[in-house]
């Protein structure tokens, strides 16, 4: 089986590519999904292909339903979500994202410095496992596939 990983969250680090690598390295089973990370892309989608508008409202409102197509379908395919939650943003998309795969019964991974534990203490109550380190989740991803811790 190849395991269907939805990796949700901030978009100004490389955690993505780094935490794909290091699952590669393992050598475990796993295909990649993630909403669309290039951020003008994400914002003016909408109003470049349907579009432009000159109230911000509808640019916002069309560029994300686009999304949500996406974001939804991919959501509702994995096998286990990781969301990460930066410390340079807020990630409302991450949050919303968090709570769709928990109405989805989706197993949940959230990462986020200990500094959020209080803000996020309903998507921590969602989750399957929450850690401080986005290094960790390879291990996690092992452990969850394989049953091994090592």
């Amino acid at each position: 089986m190849t395991w269907k990983v939805y990796l949700s969250g901030e978009i100004h680090t490389p955690w993505r590519e780094e935490l794909e690598n290091a699952v590669k390295a393992l050598g475990l089973p796993v295909t990649f999904y993630a909403p669309v990370t290039d951020h003008a892309a994400s914002d003016d989608c909408g109003a470049k292909i349907l579009g432009a508008e000159m109230n911000p409202f509808w640019h916002d409102r069309k560029g994300a339903g686009l999304n949500s197509i996406r974001t939804q379908t991919l959501l509702a395919q994995a096998d286990i979500v990781v969301v990460k939650f930066g410390d340079k943003y807020r990630q409302w998309n991450a949050a919303f994202e968090a709570g769709i795969a928990s109405c989805l019964g989706k197993p949940l991974i959230v990462i986020h410095p200990d500094e959020f534990q209080h803000a996020l203490k309903e998507v921590d109550s969602a989750a399957h496992a929450v850690t401080d380190d986005c290094s960790k989740v390879p291990r996690l991803l092992r452990y969850i596939i394989e049953g091994t811790l090592e």
